[in-house]
């Protein structure tokens, strides 16, 4: 080899091995818990309230569902994080994208509790459609049902602060929030 092959391949080397460049991460557009703590710590007992009685795993995928539905990239980080330090699978979390594809991951109670998350996210048609809640109330009893429900609307308002304030991923660890 020569001196002029050995020095282009260091130089491939070094580029392939260099750290990539990412985009520059986005600021915050404000700190809404800081402006506005009565209303951050009534949604933290809301946040509690909602979530007794509802399975840990299946309130994690509601979480991350609603998430990715919302585009809330911080909620998405934080759940995802929170899921897999409780043991939930890679593989449970991204599937969640294509559950109506690969129901085969998940129990007919969370598909249930997916498909619920999904229209009460999404109320582009304005209601919830009654086979979707009838096959929610066919596997939760009218308690879990309405912690579920409540859940499920806790996370899409955490997700519409995050959203319009433009909370910034990456920075959550597993149970900050806990």
């Amino acid at each position: 080899m020569t001196t002029n092959e050995n020095t282009t391949d260091s130089a491939r080397q070094n580029t392939d091995t260099a750290a990539k460049e990412y985009v520059h991460e986005h600021a915050p557009r404000l700190a809404w818990a800081k402006h506005a703590p009565e209303v951050y710590k009534a949604m933290i007992r809301l946040d509690a309230e909602a979530r007794k009685g509802v399975d840990p795993v299946t309130l994690e995928l509601v979480k991350i569902r609603a998430s990715q539905l919302n585009h809330c990239a911080f909620c998405l980080d934080m759940h995802s994080k929170d899921a897999l330090a409780a043991g939930e699978s890679v593989e449970r979390i991204i599937q969640l994208g294509a559950w109506e594809e690969s129901q085969h991951f998940y129990t007919p109670r969370e598909i249930a509790a997916i498909e619920l998350t999904e229209a009460i996210t999404v109320l582009t048609d304005g209601f919830v459609p009654d086979e979707t809640y009838e096959k929610a109330a066919k596997l939760y009893d009218e308690k879990e049902l309405t912690q579920l429900i409540a859940a499920i609307t806790v996370i899409n308002a955490w997700n519409r602060f995050g959203v319009s304030t433009r909370m910034v991923p990456g920075h959550y660890t597993a149970g900050d929030f806990k």
